[in-house]
């Protein structure tokens, strides 16, 4: 070969490595501008209905560009952290008691009356788990003692276990109605079957 002639550059094939490094760094401005425009709308939709006029305390939740103001959502200074109850066995009694005095759906008497500690929805909650049923509006009015709630609770789980539908110690719904059909035949004379819906499972009875 003469020293006029060329010689062939051979092309050395890209390290894959290199090639997946220079793909992020591609990428990376795409993602940075996508974030920066989600960021600045969700500023403006701050600016736009978080601060209140009727309501002055909210003049202060965010900053002239729309950030949050972090000092805002931080408890007063002194504030005590909200100790976390415990049920017992004594609340559980006295929950009962309740129950079989006024009924269940009769929740804000029964926390006057015996658990002044807890709310009306606390202790349908709680009332939830001594039945076995999430909704308890077939029950409403319902008054029994411990061996009554006892024997539901079985029927529930029983029915539950049967379909599926035994979620965190209670009877929900089933999309196939399977549910309510079976609480019709366990009780008969009972209104209309009904057990849990989104609506219902925030509605708190009296």
């Amino acid at each position: 070969m003469t020293d006029l002639e060329t010689k062939p550059i051979e092309s050395k094939p890209m390290d894959q490595d290199q090639g997946h490094d220079q793909t992020e760094q591609d990428a990376t401005p795409k993602v940075e501008r996508v974030f920066d425009a989600r960021q600045q709308r969700i500023n403006e939709l701050r600016l736009k209905f978080c601060v209140r006029d009727e309501f002055p305390i909210t003049k202060n939740m965010i900053h002239p560009d729309g950030t949050l103001n972090q000092d805002y959502f931080r408890p007063p200074k002194g504030a005590k952290a909200e100790v976390a109850r415990k049920w017992t066995d004594k609340e559980r009694e006295l929950l009962i008691k309740g129950i079989e005095k006024h009924g269940i759906g009769h929740f804000r008497e029964i926390s006057e009356e015996f658990l002044p500690a807890w709310s009306g929805n606390d202790l349908r909650v709680k009332s939830m788990r001594l039945m076995g049923r999430q909704n308890l509006q077939l029950y409403k009015d319902w008054k029994g003692n411990e061996q009554d709630m006892a024997r539901e609770f079985e029927l529930n789980k029983a029915i539950g276990l049967k379909y599926g539908t035994w979620k965190a110690g209670t009877l929900v719904a089933d999309d196939d109605g399977l549910v309510a059909k079976a609480i019709e035949e366990q009780w008969p004379n009972s209104r209309k079957a009904q057990v849990s819906t989104p609506e219902d499972e925030d509605v708190e009875m009296e």
